[in-house]
């Protein structure tokens, strides 16, 4: 069996200069929609050092409808989602909560702690390749979720006590699922929230560290606890906040770094942090050049790179070319 992938992963995230860049496609489902014959060859050529470990429950959450059809998506927490368009999972129009009253409805699937260990743990044995759990905390998007993201930055700003308190039941869900997945043979953890806009935070950097900073704290004691890295993504210009992310020892962010300047980024957290990608996907996998594919891929390893803390990873989503996508492999791997 193979093993290097997960050896390569680990070298990267301890700066111990691994022999190659480890990789990962993020294919979405609406690349194999469009483009199934391209994410095919992609995925054969470019095969993951990284693999996603599956939600294997005793009992299944309550779900209603598909995630990634038309129409729409009920999800574990009750959120309806409402999508136009195939491959994309869409949007929530109608919060599940209206008023601050019915927060005490809210009820957390609890289906996702009753674990299959012995399914997750055989899953883990069978692959060569570094598993991140499967699950994926994600507090203030699913406060939006929930509530609405208007009445979400209007709870914020005025400290409703309601809010903090649904806050307060998420994070004590969230904590529970990750000691749970912590608990198997999984390699890593993952986390999210996307906490940017396009040139700064949706909230003020001082909201997220009186009432955020602490959750993730946890998360990443949790994983570090049993032997665990703890992984991030977070879309946006999140510059303000990855300072703090580096002291509480977040092992791997994945962020547009595209939108905040690579080589600033590698100036201030180059050997701190592993960066998880990301080859631009606003402007550049959908619009660019092969030659401006290959630049940006040779800037990226120029400026992050220092014996590791950095993936090959890009996201084949909406409105990306599949010629582009590959020439981001093709490029991490003569870089």
């Amino acid at each position: 069996m193979e093993t290097e992938p997960r050896q390569f992963v680990r070298q990267t995230l301890e700066f111990r200069k691994p022999p190659r860049l480890p990789r990962q496609l993020w294919l979405l489902p609406w690349a194999n929609l469009h483009f199934p014959r391209e994410a095919t060859a992609l995925v054969n050529r470019f095969p993951d050092d990284i693999l996603h470990c599956p939600a294997f429950l005793r009992r299944p959450c309550r779900t209603q409808g598909v995630r990634y059809l038309p129409g729409t998506y009920v999800d574990e927490w009750g959120c309806t989602f409402t999508s136009l368009q195939a491959g994309i999972i869409g949007q929530v129009k109608t919060p599940l909560i209206t008023d601050w009253s019915e927060v005490e409805y809210v009820r957390p699937p609890v289906e996702a702690l009753d674990l299959d260990v012995e399914r997750i743990n055989g899953f883990c044995r069978q692959t060569g390749r570094f598993v991140l759990g499967g699950c994926c905390p994600r507090p203030f998007e699913r406060l939006q979720f929930l509530c609405g993201a208007e009445r979400v930055y209007v709870g914020l700003a005025r400290r409703v006590p309601e809010l903090l308190g649904l806050l307060r039941t998420l994070h004590d869900f969230y904590t529970r699922e990750l000691e749970a997945w912590a608990r198997t043979d999984v390699d890593g953890l993952m986390i999210m929230d996307d906490w940017g806009g396009q040139h700064g935070m949706l909230v003020s950097p001082a909201v997220w560290r009186t009432l955020f900073k602490r959750l993730y704290a946890d998360y990443i004691d949790i994983a570090h606890r049993h032997g665990k890295s703890l992984w991030m993504h977070s879309d946006g210009h999140i510059l303000d906040i990855l300072p703090d992310l580096v002291e509480l020892g977040l092992d791997a962010i994945n962020c547009q770094v595209a939108c905040m300047g690579v080589a600033a980024l590698g100036e201030r957290f180059r050997g701190r942090i592993t960066f998880w990608g990301e080859l631009d996907r606003q402007h550049l996998l959908p619009h660019g050049t092969r030659a401006e594919v290959i630049a940006a891929v040779r800037k990226m390893k120029a400026a992050l790179y220092q014996n590791g803390g950095l993936i090959a990873q890009c996201e084949f989503g909406p409105g990306a070319q599949p010629d582009n996508v590959a020439a981001v492999f093709e490029a991490f791997s003569d870089a």
